[in-house]
């Protein structure tokens, strides 16, 4: 359920996100579906698919030197940061060789890790951070901090609500690596151009709230992948 809004971060209580937050004060049904098919999906799957994790995560070991669950700090609902489970998809210690934007061509991919992420097969372990309440199988893609710090006011509206592994910005903007390939500065790319535009279909879909629609954007993730 929401908070109250004087118990919101100072940084939300404002008025471009005040008609997002009554909005989903009207969705309390939608809301508690959405909770309870989080905590059941995400249990019975990581029940189901342990046997292809323990190997991926073999193969990840395998494949290159490092760990095979990459953790980074991540941000999701009210602003609250949380470590983000992923396999490692990128040489040991990546993120302290370059952007945190990944784009295409990056060097940093292993030959593993770039079949992974076309499958979205590195994002499984995320089934722990939905069945733990810091993500949700649809929503705002976590963002790390210093990109959370570059949001308008109306951007912190995806707040609300927690962190999603999918929704429909990560569907139309799957191929997100190919758009910044050759940008010079990768991070001014994505904070000035990028983000913006994937926000407006995730502020879109925070008005238009609601279980059933979010259901579809599940079967729309799957149809997406296998496409």
């Amino acid at each position: 359920m929401l908070r109250k809004w004087e118990d919101l971060p100072k940084r939300m209580q404002n008025d471009a996100v005040r008609p997002y937050y009554e909005q989903l004060q009207k969705k309390r049904l939608s809301l508690c579906l959405k909770r309870l098919m989080d905590v059941v999906l995400s249990a019975l799957l990581l029940i189901i698919l342990a046997p292809v994790m323990v190997a991926l995560a073999v193969a990840v070991r395998m494949d290159s030197p490092g760990p095979a669950l990459f953790r980074q700090v991540r941000v999701t609902q009210y602003g609250r940061q949380f470590r983000i489970f992923k396999f490692r998809t990128m040489v040991n210690h990546a993120d302290k060789m370059g952007t945190q934007v990944t784009a295409s061509g990056d060097a940093r991919i292993t030959p593993l890790g770039k079949k992974m992420r076309g499958y979205r097969l590195d994002e499984l372990p995320q089934l722990i951070n939905i069945f733990l309440g810091d993500m949700s199988f649809v929503g705002t893609r976590p963002e790390v901090v210093k990109y959370v710090r570059e949001y308008t006011d109306e951007m912190t509206a995806t707040l609300l609500l927690p962190a999603g592994v999918t929704s429909e910005a990560s569907i139309r903007y799957k191929d997100e690596e190919k758009l910044l390939m050759d940008v010079e500065d990768v991070d001014d790319a994505y904070i000035h151009m990028v983000l913006p535009e994937k926000m407006e279909y995730n502020l879109r879909n925070l008005r238009e709230f609601g279980f059933l629609r979010e259901l579809k954007t599940m079967v729309d993730t799957v149809i997406a992948v296998f496409r």
